[in-house]
Parts: C-alpha cells; structure tokens; sequence
C-alpha cells in the first residue's frame, strides 16, 4: 500500500534535518494518512479513503466529498477516486 493520499496526491518526501551545528541527516517526510469512510450524497452510498488530514479539511470546507471530486484534477487523484469521480458526474449531468 503506497503512502499516498488518495484525492490530493500527497506523498512522501526526503529531506534533510539541519542541527544548529549545520550537520545534516536524511530523514523521511510522511504525510498524516488516515482511514476515513465518506458519505456520496449523489450516489448515496459511502466510500472507504485513505486521505490525508489535510484532504478532510478540504473536503470539508468545499462542501462533502461530491464537491471536492468535481472541482478536484484528474490528475492528483488514485484510480479509485477517478472512477468515483467519473460516477458522480453521470449522475449529476443525469439529475
């Protein structure tokens, strides 16, 4: 399982941490992934993601999961969103 963020793309980046004596070492920065079940309202089932804190905030603030996937690229989201994604607006251009 690939420690990416399924609706933003966010993934894992290497760095350096710098002590104070300017040495530095690499490190490993994850991003906060989280489990979470979200609710379609156009499809009116729920979904299992495994999104970054940051997504949740997002999704959110644009109004629930059906909002964030019509505004969202294509490009950032997993195969699993897209195909979500690709559901919600058949059903909405059907409505």
């Amino acid at each position: 399982m690939a420690r990416r963020c399924e609706l933003t793309g966010k993934a894992t980046q290497t760095g350096h941490l710098v002590s104070h004596s300017n040495r530095k070492t690499k490190t490993v920065f994850r991003p906060n992934l989280v489990n979470v079940t979200l609710q379609s309202d156009a499809l009116g089932r729920s979904v299992r993601l495994r999104v970054s804190a940051n997504a949740l905030r997002t999704v959110d603030h644009r109004g629930g999961l059906d909002a964030f996937l019509v505004k969202a690229p294509a490009g950032d989201l997993s195969t699993g969103a897209l195909a979500l994604k690709r559901d919600i607006e058949k059903k909405l251009a059907a409505n």
